[in-house]
């Protein structure tokens, strides 16, 4: 007999998100919720004792994108693995980053908004 194999449902099936677009046409979905340990990695310096600003900054902007990110349709093609996710986002021009960047500052702040008004959906 051949191992099992387990079957994940997909965990983003269902759950609240909000579509941006960019001003190309491109749709970036993020996720309208954050678990509490989430919340909680997100609050630790990113990198290690010898990482320089910029690095802890840098990924600090990664491990947001990377929680928050869903899918992005880019030119119609959509990108949904984490790791396809990533990768993109580490190879975008400086325009496309600064778009996300402020992107994701937008959404953070809709959340924390929510959040207060006790509306925010838990992931």
């Amino acid at each position: 007999m051949g191992r099992r194999q387990r079957h994940r449902a997909n965990s983003t099936a269902g759950k609240p998100a909000t579509d941006y677009v960019d001003g190309e046409g491109n749709v970036l979905r993020l996720r309208d919720g954050l678990s509490e340990g989430t919340v909680r990695k997100l609050r630790e310096p990113p990198g290690g004792p010898a990482a320089s600003a910029d690095d802890r900054w840098q990924r600090h902007e990664e491990m947001l994108f990377e929680r928050l990110a869903i899918r992005w349709t880019i030119a119609g093609l959509p990108l949904e693995g984490q790791r396809e996710l990533l990768g993109r986002y580490r190879i975008a021009d400086a325009g496309t980053r600064r778009w996300v960047r402020g992107t994701l500052d937008d959404h953070l702040a809709k959340l924390a908004k929510d959040r207060k008004r006790g509306t925010q959906p838990r992931a």
